[in-house]
């Protein structure tokens, strides 16, 4: 056993959260300076993450053949010189408004296949490590939430002092050093290699593979219900990230530096969140918690964006906020490890968020859009009223009653779970491990597994906050 792996990785997903936080604060704030139109930003977000559900749809089964470590570091590479040309194109003078959608759609294609495969990687690395799934659950969402509070407040700084053209080249250097950690430190992981039982490539088996993921999510009622409602407010995220806050900060809050302020603010609270959670949260209901937080994380920034023109509001609205944030993940992802067998994650993964991300595209341009045509404060509230709507949705649809730890999970010695969740086609039912194996698989406990499949492994309950990825359904971080 050796934590080096699974430390390389948290190391790694600091540096390009990071930077990546930066880059979210610095391309919106680059458009609205050089074009001065909230639509071009919201044009340029709809560009950056329309490939992000290609790319997520179809990578699954990609990562299993190519191997885990190897896609997480081409991603980042790619990545780093995708970022890395928009200001050498702007200082060269010959950067175009086409030449920046298409780099940004670049990013965006390559970027979620290299979270997604270090997102499958945790299991394996907490069984590497020697700790449970749900310690290091928490500790790469904290570490995760650090890193986007740090990102959010050096973006602020760096943008009013230096520009964001220095924003965005800062954010290429962290690409290329989390490659290098990844590339380094993963060597000896089996889970992070190509699979040799995976086969070779073929159209039709990778139809089936794909075919199989989504299979397994619209069997799994909970499953969807999560998809569906977090595409919601994962696009209503994009349009706040993308093109309200900014705009909303230049408009009333004096600039950048505020806007870095307000973030590094909501990432914080949400590392809290996640903190507190991790030390008590499963003492409570997980869907009252789960609901209680979505609602505080949502709709009121929104509407105190909308009525208010001075930080100091906004600011401790944006801490509560995050406060509720940071508690979502955990659960989300103690319910996908405990109800999708490893051998299917990175299929069901790829889907999920796909779903998750549908709407990412389509929120950033209709941001952009109703700014130019109403204004920012009817923007705002519309957006913010249509949250609220789509966050109460846990407390009106039953499937979301099954969130709950089932009564037949198993804790096995060293304090992991064994995965005894499933639900049938006709209800959510919990029932135990074989009925879920059934259900995922279409094979009852005494048929022999496919050469291409392992077992279930075993996860303790523990672990998406708003905007972008990971093996679970993730809310998207702003």
């Amino acid at each position: 056993m050796s934590r080096r792996p699974f430390a390389a990785v948290l190391a790694a997903n600091t540096v390009s959260i990071t930077g990546s936080s930066v880059t979210l604060i610095a391309v919106p704030w680059f458009v609205l300076q050089t074009t001065g139109s909230a639509g071009r930003a919201g044009v340029v977000a709809f560009c950056a993450t329309l490939p992000v559900i290609v790319a997520a749809l179809v990578g699954g089964p990609v990562i299993d053949r190519i191997g885990r470590r190897r896609v997480s570091a081409l991603s980042d590479l790619v990545c780093a010189a995708s970022v890395g040309a928009i200001p050498l194109l702007h200082y060269a003078g010959v950067l175009e408004f086409w030449m920046l959608c298409a780099l940004m759609a670049v990013g965006g294609l390559v970027h979620t296949p290299g979270l997604t495969a270090r997102g499958v990687l945790l299991p394996s690395l907490a069984e590497h490590a020697g700790t449970t799934v749900g310690r290091a659950a928490s500790l790469y969402d904290a570490v995760s939430r650090g890193a986007r509070m740090i990102g959010a407040a050096l973006a602020g700084v760096l943008i009013a002092f230096f520009g964001a053209e220095s924003a965005l080249m800062l954010d290429a250097a962290t690409f290329a050093v989390s490659a290098l950690l990844v590339g380094a430190f993963l060597r000896g992981v089996p889970a992070a290699e190509p699979q040799p039982t995976a086969g070779k490539i073929s159209l039709a088996g990778y139809r089936a593979e794909l075919a199989e993921g989504w299979g397994f999510l619209v069997r799994t009622r909970l499953l969807l219900g999560i998809t569906v409602m977090v595409m919601m407010t994962n696009g209503l995220d994009q349009g706040w990230s993308a093109v309200l806050l900014p705009v909303h900060g230049r408009e009333a809050l004096g600039g950048a530096t505020a806007v870095g302020l307000l973030v590094s603010v909501f990432g914080g609270f949400a590392l809290l969140g996640a903190l507190l959670y991790g030390v008590w949260g499963e003492r409570f209901p997980r869907r009252a918690v789960f609901t209680a937080a979505f609602l505080l994380c949502g709709a009121p920034r929104y509407a105190a964006a909308a009525f208010t023109d001075t930080p100091l509001p906004l600011a401790v609205t944006m801490a509560l906020s995050g406060l509720g944030t940071g508690m979502l993940n955990p659960i989300l992802t103690t319910v996908i490890y405990e109800r999708v067998p490893e051998e299917l994650r990175s299929r069901v993964s790829g889907v999920t968020t796909a779903g998750c991300e549908l709407t990412m595209p389509l929120g950033g341009l209709a941001a952009g859009l109703l700014v130019d045509g109403f204004g920012a404060t009817r923007a705002l509230l519309l957006f913010g009223g249509t949250y609220l709507l789509v966050t109460l949705s846990p407390l009106v649809f039953p499937a979301w009653r099954t969130m709950e730890r089932a009564a037949g999970t198993a804790t096995a010695p060293g304090g992991t779970t064994g995965m005894a969740t499933g639900e049938t086609n006709a209800g959510a039912t919990a029932v135990a491990t074989t009925e879920a194996t059934t259900e995922a698989t279409g094979r009852g406990p005494a048929d022999p597994a496919p050469a291409d499949e392992g077992g279930f492994s075993r996860k303790e309950p523990a672990l998406p906050g708003s905007a972008h990825a990971a093996p679970a359904p993730r809310p998207s971080e702003y």
